[in-house]
């Protein structure tokens, strides 16, 4: 570890993906950063446990059926999000070179549900023209109608008026766009959650967001088609290796790493935090004190409880599989949601399942996340049943924790010095995450995240 300095540019709290990503490029940048984290690994809520400390965790008495199984064999996630290819966390990874620590391999199948019950359709969901007329999520009518518009979003160009067959982009709602070509409501919601990422239905009726939409649906037919099966890769041994990968970065280039060390203090002047007091912990002792300060200082939100708030409650359970999930072509690996209007719900449902292809554990098991925000606070798991139905048979190992808070700063960061990162939500994917990122890193620096250049980066991903 390097000495202690008595001052930093920032000073990031936690080891989760978020302040790691951060701490690499504000590193790259030339920043002088000093990184902690109370935990004696890396990643936070971000990170992979083995068995024996996922048993742990959730405080599950092996029931016997993995015995046989070696705990460092698995590398299981504590959060299901996969990247998109052609995604901006992508990008990051890309232009800051951290592939070089990393690789991935594509996860092999996008779905999503049509329906609920037995009898809800599972099927592939279509990004381009072609897929749209093969799918079994429409009808022939619906087949060709869905066709026009993918081909419409294939041209449309927000510069080009002769691109918006007539459509006054900047004063319309998507729900105007989908009423343009005929849209039923069941491909609206494979459309707008399962391609364009929305949480929620919010978007149709807003004006004014129609070239968002528009863009996010070509990232991703544009990330489908990069490598084929789905538009989603993963890092292989687990998301962990994600902070690990951005903390080396920030390493390289000065940046100062402490694990295993508490903030016993926060220094105040003015009514702005400008340091801490802190101790670096040993075994074998007493542990290190020191103290120094930052002129920013970027944090998850459990280093400053008093400085955030709940915005809902994350449910979330792991099952452990020893066979693909139904109806999804055997597929070693998947995202499916499960679109809230399909299961009555406000929130849509998530299943990310990762095998041994991606080195997170043994071959012929598969490790599932089914994930959602809490609707009902009587029983808030059983709303994860609709997801724990296309699972099929019994898992053999269950581990579900009481709902977890979200939370969001209840400040920019421009008034105390502080800048909070929000928690990790329930989607199967990263792009929430990365505006997070885009957020704080404006927020601190005062200017839009450019990561194009920051570094010469490759990628190659196992097909």
């Amino acid at each position: 570890m390097d000495e202690i300095a008595p001052e930093y540019d920032v000073l990031v709290l936690g080891t989760g993906l978020t302040e790691c990503v951060l701490s690499g490029v504000l590193s790259v940048q030339g920043k002088k950063v000093l990184h902690i984290d109370r935990n004696d690994h890396y990643g936070g809520e971000s990170a992979s446990l083995n068995l024996d400390a996922l048993y742990k965790k959730y405080g599950v008495t092996p029931n016997g059926d993995l015995s046989h199984t070696r705990p460092n064999d698995w590398n299981i996630d504590l959060v299901p999000k996969l990247l998109m290819a052609n995604g901006e966390l992508t990008n990051i990874l890309i232009s800051t070179d951290v592939t070089k620590y990393l690789e991935f391999k594509q996860i092999a199948g996008s779905f999503v549900q049509q329906g609920k019950g037995p009898k809800a359709t599972v099927a592939k969901v279509p990004s381009t023209p072609k897929e749209a007329l093969a799918s079994s999520l429409m009808g022939i009518f619906e087949k060709r109608r869905a066709r026009s518009f993918f081909e419409w979003v294939g041209d449309y160009k927000l510069d080009d008026p002769a691109t918006h067959k007539g459509l006054d982009i900047p004063n319309i709602t998507m729900k105007d766009v989908y009423t343009k070509f005929g849209l039923e409501a069941t491909t609206q919601d494979f459309i707008g959650h399962a391609m364009a990422l929305y949480t929620t239905d919010d978007y149709i009726n807003a004006r004014g967001r129609v070239h968002e939409t528009v863009e996010r649906i070509k990232l991703y037919a544009t990330s489908m088609s990069r490598y084929g099966k789905s538009p989603y890769i993963y890092p292989l041994y687990g998301l962990g290796e994600l902070p690990q990968g951005f903390a080396r970065l920030s390493a390289i280039y000065g940046g100062t790493y402490m694990l295993n060390t508490d903030v016993d203090e926060f220094l105040e002047e003015g009514g702005k935090v400008v340091g801490i007091k802190a101790t670096m912990k040993h075994d074998d002792g007493p542990g290190m004190k020191f103290e120094t300060r930052a002129k920013r200082i970027l944090a998850d939100p459990s280093y400053f409880p008093g400085k955030v708030r709940v915005t809902g409650y994350l449910i979330k359970a792991i099952y452990i599989l020893k066979h693909p999930i139904p109806n999804t072509q055997d597929s070693d690996s998947l995202q499916l949601i499960i679109p809230q209007s399909q299961v009555g719900r406000k929130n849509d449902i998530y299943i990310a399942v990762v095998g041994s292809a991606h080195n997170v554990c043994p071959k012929g098991y598969y490790i599932a996340i089914v994930s959602t925000i809490a609707e009902n606070d009587a029983n808030p798991h059983e709303e994860l049943a609709p997801g724990v139905e296309r699972l099929g048979s019994k898992p053999l190992e269950t581990f579900q924790g009481s709902p977890i808070p979200l939370y969001e700063p209840v400040e920019s960061g421009e008034n105390d010095n502080v800048f909070i990162s929000k928690s990790y939500d329930a989607t199967s994917h990263f792009e929430t995450t990365t505006d997070d990122i885009k957020d704080i890193y404006q927020r601190v620096e005062g200017k839009p995240l450019v990561v194009a250049g920051l570094r010469e980066g490759t990628f190659n991903v196992e097909q």
